[in-house]
């Protein structure tokens, strides 16, 4: 199994912010998801689908593209251009690495 470095502003900035401040735990999850996915792929854009982050963190369908819409909002998460509806093209975004 591969473990995966975690920047500590995720868990000391991001985690409260997401889960204490906004009250949306699902969004961290969803965030880590695509933070792992990407870490995999060795890019920041991963293509993954509603479905397939729903089976990845246990959450619904719903809840997934609820927190993916809260993720744009605070520009965490931004859509690719060459994208297909199956496997929408997501970039991660980390405001804090210059």
């Amino acid at each position: 199994m591969k473990r995966y470095a975690i920047e500590p502003y995720v868990l000391d900035v991001l985690l409260p912010d997401l889960v204490g401040h906004d009250r949306r735990p699902a969004a961290f999850l969803v965030y880590l998801c695509l933070l792992c996915a990407s870490e995999r792929a060795g890019t920041p854009s991963v293509a993954l689908s509603l479905q397939d982050i729903a089976v990845r963190t246990g959450l619904a369908k719903s809840t997934v593209q609820a927190a993916i819409r809260h993720l744009r909002r605070r520009g965490l998460v931004s859509d690719e251009i060459a994208a297909t509806t199956t496997h929408p093209v997501r970039r991660l975004q980390k405001p804090w690495v210059r």
